[in-house]
């Protein structure tokens, strides 16, 4: 990496709590940060990756709060806590009790972000950096905030969240209304407004659904 991580994370962003998930704080970029201000070419320059980390996004603000309002979802479990970014919804799931939560972010900075934001909350989490889509069942829980973005990528973790509730896991999921979700193979569990900086998103505030996939068909 051509910038070391931790330094630019405590530089470049501020200690907040997202506005739907009060109770967790993260390091976050807002308006104030000059990170909101560079560009995809000053990005590149130093080495960053898109910094998806360090924002709250509404799929993930939505799936956290659901968890620590169920915790019995997570309790004593085994958690995969899929494309987390800055690792809000890991952290809502070790606070509401679960037995193990493993992070999975192919961003490297990721990783750094992850770690700051646990340490932050007082709770310890484990990074995986690698891409796990299509290996079988190896946790109870897999949470997965906002992926449906993209169509490509879309396509790939559907059948792949599709075989993990088939062999029993429970998969659920944060959408803010995103085009690719495929609402027709799960059932929502519960629907927020969600609070989200108009920079983001084409809203201030985004209805955001969770879901879980269906364990059969």
């Amino acid at each position: 990496m051509k910038t070391d991580p931790e330094s630019f994370i405590r530089t470049n962003t501020g200690i907040l709590s997202p506005p739907h998930v009060p109770e967790i704080r993260l390091h976050l970029a807002s308006e104030a940060h000059d990170l909101w201000l560079k560009t995809e070419e000053e990005l590149e320059e130093i080495g960053l990756p898109p910094p998806f980390w360090a924002f709250a996004w509404a799929g993930g603000q939505g799936l956290a709060r659901y968890v620590l309002d169920h915790p019995e979802c997570v309790r004593g479990r085994r958690v995969v806590d899929f494309a987390s970014g800055s690792g809000l919804v890991a952290i809502a799931a070790k606070m509401a009790g679960a037995q193990d939560v493993v992070v999975v972010d192919i961003d490297p900075w990721a990783e750094t972000a992850v770690r700051l934001n646990a340490q932050l909350n007082g709770v310890a989490i484990d990074f995986l950096g690698e891409d796990v889509i299509g290996r079988g069942r190896e946790a109870d829980v897999y949470l997965a905030g906002d992926v449906f973005y993209d169509r490509g990528f879309a396509d790939l973790l559907r059948p792949w969240f599709s075989t993990l509730a088939r062999a029993g896991a429970a998969v659920l999921v944060g959408d803010p209304g995103r085009s690719y979700c495929p609402r027709e193979m799960m059932t929502a569990l519960a629907t927020y407004e969600v609070p989200v900086t108009r920079a983001l998103e084409d809203s201030e505030v985004k209805r955001t659904t969770v879901w879980r996939f269906a364990d059969a068909g």
